[in-house]
């Protein structure tokens, strides 16, 4: 089972430094806090050379008067450990702790995350600071549980130390015994990369054509991967053993680290940091983008971690550092739309970054719920306001799960190796993003799970409880994930894939066998041939069979032949080559239907693909809303709650056939009810 969080009652509260500020200011801030509604702060996580100045000197006096103010005003504490930004005597001293790029050039002191996983030196002073802390704190009655580092993998994911290096060899050799075996797998032969001794062996550097051996650098994710997870392995063994009774956790979601596996080895839960503005400043060029409402697509990855989690840093106000002012202030409304956004998709505790806005540092123009001033603002209200009401109906929403009939599929091997081969990597994020919008647009809500080799029989279980699955472009597809979903289908599940399915094995080389290789008895067609579709290339259209209707197939198309006789053509292409091809076709698998599409998925496919299947929302039959109004639902036995969040700067007219309590506001809503703009309801039908 994934790890959740638990708690006996819904957590608000604020990322705080109390180093940053005059002690001055402690008390106010505790007690304005404590006022807002809020009830947990997180501290020092960027603070070692406060921790320990000197080397082997440890000082704990700071915060130890800061907790003491914390725990007389109720605030409870999440503690960082600081290993995120190793102090300056530190990589004085030990330089080998820094990260070195691809080049071979060192990353210097300043900023952060500037050091290494793998430098035994820096693995030995931070368990030694981590063991320190743990023992000085252990039994604070402020402190509830630890955030081990800040944000692994955040602003670099790559490490190429002469410590990685061995670090890698050694990890190479654990997991391939031998060179021989090795070289298969890394296809050595071709080029003449074939290594005969385990000191030629690297991670990849710069080439002549500017690309790595693809299974090399698949590889080199997967260590990057473990070997991050052992580096967090070292914290937490040793917080289990000295601290026992607080618990552990970590934030973020970031590049070449297996998030899930780091949970369910290390954590009590997951936590992620929620930023949902980035996606109004990156938007996609598609049709219809989701904007702000796109982030339910991260917390969907998150909720696959930890069903209820805690977003440990969500986001209050604009962003930007002093090098790139890149968002505008939330309107009003949008910063208590956001925090309700990530509590309809499962947080159970949520902190604002940040209290107050620094006044100095690179980050102070990442804004806080104060500005500097620290007079009353609009922020500040706003986050009052869902303070009370949390205080309300928070005990009501606590540990109720998200509950979806549709999961999209994805997977770590398919993502890293996706990084190099643009043949399929790019066309995920788009087809990921076609069928949000639809389910978004249509009402539906949806899970995001990520497949596990070796979980087979676990994750049939989980994958059971799901009407249909979306698996846009497994490139890679093992066989025993491909058992495990003809398995879902015979006992009446719907399976949907795209282009570009099934052509590599797990070391991710091309299968000698009919596409899409072992999805083929499944799906009842083989790829009888393929193209790219991209700048140079016409758009290609596609006819469904029984009805007036057209679409494009972009990015990429296999082109189908079919080879079992239940398999029906629902549409073929309608120009280029190949046109009269089937580009769409469905098989009857035992109870279940696999479908096979040629191509990447774009909102209007998906759609219509939604109106042909067995799901509805669950608004059908006693409520109707604008698009612009995402749909949620967490519920356990007792109670099913339905979220309305409105992402649009107009009021959103919802259509009530039934009775229905507002939870939020207390009113009894029926007919036509305008929803604020940015607003948000918590509906229990009556």
């Amino acid at each position: 089972m994934p790890k959740s969080l638990s708690l006996d009652r819904f957590h608000l509260g604020a990322c705080y430094y109390p180093e940053h500020w005059d002690e001055s200011l402690w008390s106010d801030d505790l007690i304005r806090m404590k006022e807002l509604g809020f009830s947990i702060i997180r501290i020092g996580e960027f603070a070692w050379s406060i921790f320990e100045p000197e080397e082997g000197k440890f000082e704990f006096t700071l915060f130890d008067r800061f907790l003491e103010q914390a725990d007389a005003n109720g605030i409870q504490v999440i503690m960082g450990t600081p290993t995120a930004t190793p102090p300056a005597w530190l990589t004085f001293k030990y330089p080998e702790v820094l990260n070195v790029s691809m080049e071979g050039v060192t990353f210097q002191h300043g900023q952060r995350r500037h050091y290494n996983y793998s430098s035994p030196v820096y693995l030995e002073l931070c368990a030694r600071i981590t063991r320190e802390m743990a023992q000085h704190y252990k039994d604070h009655p402020a402190i509830i549980g630890w955030q081990i580092d800040n944000e692994l993998n955040c602003e670099i994911n790559v490490f190429y130390a002469e410590a990685d290096h061995q670090a890698f060899r050694r990890w190479l050799e654990a997991k391939y015994g031998t060179l021989e075996q090795l070289n298969k797998a890394w296809g050595a032969v071709f080029w003449d990369q074939t290594y005969d001794s385990w000191k030629q062996v690297h991670l990849t550097r710069p080439t002549v054509s500017g690309s790595a051996n693809p299974h090399q650098a698949l590889d080199e994710k997967r260590f990057i991967s473990d070997n991050t997870i052992s580096f967090a392995k070292l914290q937490v063994d040793i917080l289990r053993s000295v601290a026992p009774n607080q618990w552990v956790t970590t934030n973020g979601v970031f590049g070449h680290l297996d998030s899930h596996k780091m949970t369910d080895q290390l954590l009590d839960f997951f936590s992620y940091d929620s930023y949902p503005q980035f996606s109004t400043i990156y938007p996609d060029q598609g049709e219809k983008p989701l904007l702000d409402r796109k982030w339910g697509l991260s917390l969907s990855n998150v909720r696959g971690m930890s069903p209820n989690f805690c977003v440990m840093e969500q986001q209050s106000g604009p962003g930007g550092w002093v090098n790139r002012m890149e968002m505008p202030s939330p309107r009003p409304g949008q910063m208590r739309l956001w925090t309700y956004q990530s509590i309809a998709h499962g947080a159970d505790m949520i902190l604002y970054f940040r209290w107050r806005t620094a006044t100095f540092g690179t980050e102070m123009y990442w804004h806080g719920i104060n500005d500097y001033h620290n007079q009353p603002n609009r922020r500040v209200a706003e986050a009052g306001r869902v303070g009370k009401e949390l205080q309300k109906v928070g005990g009501r929403i606590l540990g109720k799960r998200y509950v979806a009939e549709v999961a999209l599929l994805r997977d770590y091997d398919n993502e890293w190796d996706g990084e190099l081969d643009k043949w399929y990597g790019p066309l995920t994020k788009q087809s990921e993003l076609g069928w949000y919008k639809a389910l978004q647009y249509g009402h539906i809500p949806s899970d995001m799970v990520t497949i596990r080799p070796g979980m087979e029989s676990e994750q049939l279980r989980e994958l059971a409880n799901y009407k249909v699955l979306v698996y846009t472009h497994p490139a890679i597809l093992r066989d025993s994930t491909a058992a495990m979903l003809q398995k879902y289908v015979e006992d009446g599940g719907i399976l949907i894939f795209g282009c570009r399915t099934g052509y590599k094995n797990e070391f991710g080389h091309c299968r000698m066998q009919p596409l899409p290789g072992p999805a083929a008895a499944m799906s009842g067609v083989h790829v009888e041939d393929f193209t790219m579709i991209n700048g140079t290339a016409s758009p290609v259209s596609v006819r469904f069979k029984d009805q007036a209707l057209d679409f494009w197939a972009p990015g990429f198309n296999d082109i189908l032949n079919v080879h079992a006789d239940t398999v029906e053509v629902l549409a073929e292409y309608a120009s280029s080559y190949y046109e009269g091809k089937p580009a769409l076709t469905v098989n009857r698998v035992g109870k279940g239907l696999v479908y096979y599409w040629g191509a990447a998925f774009d909102l209007a496919l998906a759609a219509e693909l939604l109106r042909q299947l067995p799901v509805t929302s669950p608004l059908a039959g006693w409520c109707k809303a604008p698009s612009t109004v995402e749909v949620a639902i967490r519920a356990d036995v007792q109670e099913e709650l339905v979220f309305l969040l409105n992402y649009s700067g107009e009021t959103a007219q919802v259509k009530l056939s039934v009775e229905t309590e507002e939870l939020l506001s207390g009113r009894r809503l029926t007919g036509t009810v305008p929803l604020e703009p940015y607003g948000v309801w918590v509906l229990k039908k009556v």
